[in-house]
């Protein structure tokens, strides 16, 4: 007798999440009372207009802030509850980012660059630079791994940005405007390579984008539209 498809998994749970900027009459409410729900292995694009609080979900999912209200569940732990070394460690290992401009640091390599996350966490340099290479090669890039940032394009460098978030192997991955800085054809080569890795490395993604037609090729779309009106959203 069959059972059906399995039950989804939720990767990413967050309740009543609220955030807000301020003090008295200067006081921006971004988020109000947001509800999400990821499932384990989605990719998720959010989308809406410029300030409507896309940046500030996803620094709330990346722990990098907290919410005014609210509860965040990831992989089933409540980060809530977690003390700022406990967040520290989470952000080192089990998540990766990707922003708007690369933040490569000047003075270092590529293969360098890569390898920073994995340094920080206190891994062997040896471990370290190996699966850098890896991630350099996989992103098209090992030939370029002795470069520092100035000598790469900004297609490369924002590969190698994707490339130095994943080195870790975290299990989410938060993009925020990843395609943004670039031209059609290398935001084009960028979006593909965040596609393939997700699926090849079993992430959960979840990447804030103005490109319509990116989001629209990620399994799911948030669609954010602002704290005025409790946060609504229309998902498709």
């Amino acid at each position: 007798m069959s059972q059906g498809p399995p039950a989804s998994i939720e990767a990413v749970r967050g309740a009543g999440l609220s955030k807000g900027y301020g003090e008295g009459d200067r006081r921006v409410q971004v988020l109000a009372g947001l509800d999400i729900s990821v499932q384990l292995g989605e990719m998720l694009a959010v989308v809406g207009p410029s300030g409507v609080g896309k940046s500030t979900l996803l620094h709330l999912l990346g722990l990098l802030d907290r919410p005014d209200a609210g509860t965040l569940e990831l992989f089933g732990t409540d980060v809530g509850s977690l003390s700022a070394a406990g967040r520290a460690r989470w952000r080192n290992r089990r998540t990766g980012f990707v922003f708007q401009f690369h933040a490569l640091l000047p003075e270092f390599t590529l293969e360098e660059n890569v390898a920073m996350p994995m340094l920080i966490g206190g891994s062997p340099m040896r471990e370290a630079l190996a699966a850098a290479r890896e991630l350099l090669g996989a992103v098209g890039l090992e030939p370029r791994r002795d470069h520092f940032p100035d000598q790469l394009s900004g297609g490369e460098q924002q590969r190698g940005a994707v490339a130095r978030a994943l080195v870790a192997g975290p299990e989410l991955l938060l993009a925020d405007e990843p395609t943004g800085n670039l031209d059609a054809a290398n935001a084009e080569s960028v979006f593909e390579v965040l596609r393939r890795l997700h699926v090849s490395r079993g992430l959960t993604s979840v990447i804030v984008t103005h490109n319509e037609a990116l989001a629209g090729r990620c399994d799911r779309i948030l669609r954010l539209v602002g704290a005025a009106s409790g946060d609504a959203c229309s998902r498709t």
